[in-house]
């Protein structure tokens, strides 16, 4: 069968793969050491604390503490441990501390699907 001009045959090692759809714990990981992450996206300078919404991407989190001197980091982490029920040393912010995009670590025991469902009650609450 004669070859068609223009047409390139890709080896299999080339092709790429089909995009897979977002899973629904996006916002939460199981980082290597099997602690649960989730990121967040903080807004500063709100009227009070509380989980917004809830995306693939992140939990938007409204903090009611301007970003200076680290006073809305220092808000966030008690109040996800307040909403997720974990003592406050068990929530750390591991990334973001200059950001408004935030990777927070839960080192208590959690299961990602727990953490879900507890943002999803929470983000309802508003």
């Amino acid at each position: 069968m004669p070859k068609k001009a223009g047409v390139t045959h890709k080896g299999k090692s080339q092709s790429k793969e089909p995009e897979r759809p977002l899973s629904p714990l996006a916002p939460v990981a199981v980082d290597p050491k099997g602690c649960a992450t989730t990121a967040i996206h903080a807004k500063p300078f709100s009227k009070q604390n509380a989980l917004t919404d809830l995306t693939a991407e992140a939990g938007n989190v409204a903090i009611a503490a301007p970003p200076s001197e680290g006073e809305a980091d220092a808000e966030l982490c008690p109040y996800l441990s307040k909403v997720l029920e974990l003592s406050k040393s068990d929530v750390v912010l591991e990334k973001g501390g200059k950001s408004c995009e935030k990777v927070v670590k839960l080192s208590a025991s959690t299961n990602p699907d727990e953490i879900l469902e507890e943002f999803k009650k929470e983000a309802k609450k508003k």
